[in-house]
């Protein structure tokens, strides 16, 4: 009953975000902001393990293939198929879960126990859609990030496989084109949308109705990043049985 409670809130919570739109002119200065601090922050650390996470996979492929009958352009056709379908979207979003959603949780529940939020209500002024709105609009940008880990991904398998000597140039170039099926992209982005979505609203959920003083920021952190994760990898399995089944 205790989880059915929390799922009623947050989706009480939604509802609450979208009505009492705050000024405009506000929203898009807080708008610009969290994409400063939730995208443009996050790009250094998902382009440095988009690519180490591509050169991974590139040498295990390789390192699997011990019959000499498969050709070698497996492994790039491997390594982009890794990071289109589920590398980039849902592993780095598990790892988002962590980086942005603390962030959100924190940020929101220092907001909570220092009173700040009970002022913005006395003031008037929707306290959901004003700290909870930018940060969903934001996190809509969060597709392109993805967008350049896939790419960042590929081009560390790339030189993986060809500078340590897995596999000649043309030859991961050839498995990279090889079969490719562009609706692979849609799904990937259709994922990322929902997981952005995810990203911003879970985190937000467990940072406005925390409980307990300074001791709780850290507890509802956790219980963030936890719930967070677990739906998106449930998201993430029910996804690909309706668009890849």
């Amino acid at each position: 009953m205790f989880y059915l409670d929390d799922i009623g809130r947050y989706f009480l919570m939604l509802k609450k975000v979208f009505s009492r739109m705050t000024k405009g002119s506000v929203l898009r200065s807080l708008i610009f902001k969290e994409i400063d601090d939730l995208i443009i922050g996050s790009l250094g650390i998902t382009v440095f393990l988009a690519f180490f996470i591509g050169a991974v996979i590139a040498i295990q492929t390789a390192l699997n293939l011990t019959n000499p009958l498969i050709p070698k352009q497996l492994i790039g056709f491997a390594s982009r198929q890794s990071m289109i379908l589920e590398f980039a979207p849902t592993f780095l979003s598990v790892i988002m879960a962590g980086k942005v959603g603390s962030f959100i949780t924190s940020s929101i529940g220092t907001m909570r126990v220092t009173e700040q939020i009970d002022a913005l209500e006395v003031m008037g002024i929707n306290s959901l859609n004003y700290l909870v709105f930018p940060k969903i609009v934001a996190m809509f940008m969060y597709p392109f990030v993805i967008a350049i880990a896939m790419f960042v991904g590929v081009f560390g398998a790339y030189i993986a496989g060809v500078y340590g000597g897995f596999v000649s140039g043309s030859e991961f170039l050839t498995g990279l084109r090889e079969e490719f099926i562009p609706y692979h992209l849609t799904y990937a982005f259709i994922k990322t949308f929902i997981f952005a979505f995810l990203l911003a609203t879970i985190p937000s959920f467990h940072g406005y109705y925390m409980t307990g003083g300074a001791l709780g920021v850290g507890k509802a952190s956790t219980s963030a990043f936890v719930w967070t994760t677990v739906v998106i990898v449930t998201s993430n399995y029910i996804l690909t049985q309706l668009l890849l089944s």
